[in-house]
């Protein structure tokens, strides 16, 4: 398991090139390699989702494609009624692990 400091992070939010940087620091790979190794796996996962496929991932979560039916919206500045067209939109799921390993870390 890789291991890091949230502390040591320069944004609160992981970035793929911190990811590449950790692969780097930990498993020994060049830079070159970790990040292609990111970028691949990204690639894979978004192509996947693209291709109208679920993406699982065991011990971490589900990616799913869900389809929004077309619906009414409203112009928040307006007021005016506006269609909202139908769309794809990508959710995620996150595993009972995951969930329990995030409750674990905040003392819950």
């Amino acid at each position: 398991m890789i291991e890091f400091a949230v502390e040591s992070l320069e944004t609160p939010a992981l970035t793929k090139a911190q990811l590449a940087d950790l692969l780097f620091d930990q498993i020994g790979l060049n830079k070159r390699e970790s990040k292609d190794m990111i970028d691949a796996f990204f690639d894979l996962v978004s192509q996947s989702l693209v291709e109208g496929n679920d993406v699982k991932l065991s011990g971490f979560g589900n990616f799913q494609i869900r389809t929004k039916a077309p619906r009414p919206g409203r112009n928040p500045r307006t007021g005016e009624s506006i269609p909202i067209q139908a769309r794809r939109v990508v959710t995620f799921h996150a595993s009972s692990k995951l969930k329990e390993q995030i409750q674990a870390a905040a003392g819950l």
